[in-house]
């Protein structure tokens, strides 16, 4: 990517590189102080860095700067199992990446029946924040469920609804439609324990006929067929790693 310099390339050169702006913008960045390097402000315009071990923050957000890193979102079709193979051929999440460059695993799973936004990526610090728990990385549903829903349920998943392996309190409810016999309803949770949206929703009486992913944090599924994939945009990556501390 880089041209060989022993003493290190240069901080505009790198950053120009990594798609935040043109030599000059940079400069004028580096010069603006809205530049870290390993969590150090940097306002001189002569800084080398190693793009192989250096950190680089840009107003906060991680600049991604070597091509070794990726960073994918799939919709994950229904019926798709969220492994890298599968011994009993089945389809799964490795025969959509079998192709590409890096190797990349899955963040976190979703069940053969779920659907909608699942992250792949070969940073494997990133992928242990974003699926443990202490960092409370938020994960949106659309659960589709037998209708009408009262407004009891909203409450009763705000205060918590103990299950067999704990109780469980959801960050967000929404009810997005409510008719008769089929309702909408958003729920988002940082828990990641197995089948916990389906469970949840169970426990107040309202089975999930259909589940879908959303969003993860910052990331959001759009407008994302089933089975297409899409790399993350530099906002995107920059505010994930944000969210987890990196």
């Amino acid at each position: 990517m880089y041209d060989e310099e022993p003493d290190g390339v240069r901080l505009q050169k790198v950053l120009a590189k990594a798609g935040v702006g043109s030599r000059r913008v940079a400069e004028d960045m580096i010069a603006d102080g809205r530049v870290k390097v390993n969590g150090e402000v940097v306002t001189e315009q002569g800084r080398r860095v190693d793009p192989e071990t250096a950190v680089i923050h840009v107003d906060g957000l991680r600049v991604m700067i070597t091509d070794e890193l990726a960073h994918v979102a799939l919709n994950k079709p229904r019926g798709m199992h969220t492994t890298m193979s599968d011994d009993r051929g089945r389809s799964c999440v490795g025969d959509l990446v079998r192709e590409r460059d890096e190797r990349l695993f899955h963040v976190g799973r979703l069940d053969a029946d779920t659907e909608g936004l699942l992250l792949l990526t070969n940073d494997g610090e990133l992928a242990h924040r974003l699926t443990h728990p202490s960092y409370k990385v938020l994960k949106t549903y659309l659960a589709e469920v037998p209708g009408p829903v009262s407004k009891e349920v909203g409450r009763q998943l705000r205060a918590g609804v103990e299950l067999e392996d704990g109780p469980v309190v959801v960050d967000g409810f929404k009810m997005k439609d409510n008719n008769s016999g089929r309702a909408l309803v958003e729920v988002v949770l940082h828990e990641g324990r197995n089948h916990i949206v389906r469970r949840l929703l169970d426990a107040v009486g309202h089975p999930v006929q259909r589940l879908v992913r959303t969003a993860i944090g910052p990331v959001f599924l759009s407008t994302q067929k089933p089975g297409v994939m899409r790399d993350l945009t530099a906002t995107e990556i920059g505010e994930l790693y944000r969210l987890v501390g990196l």
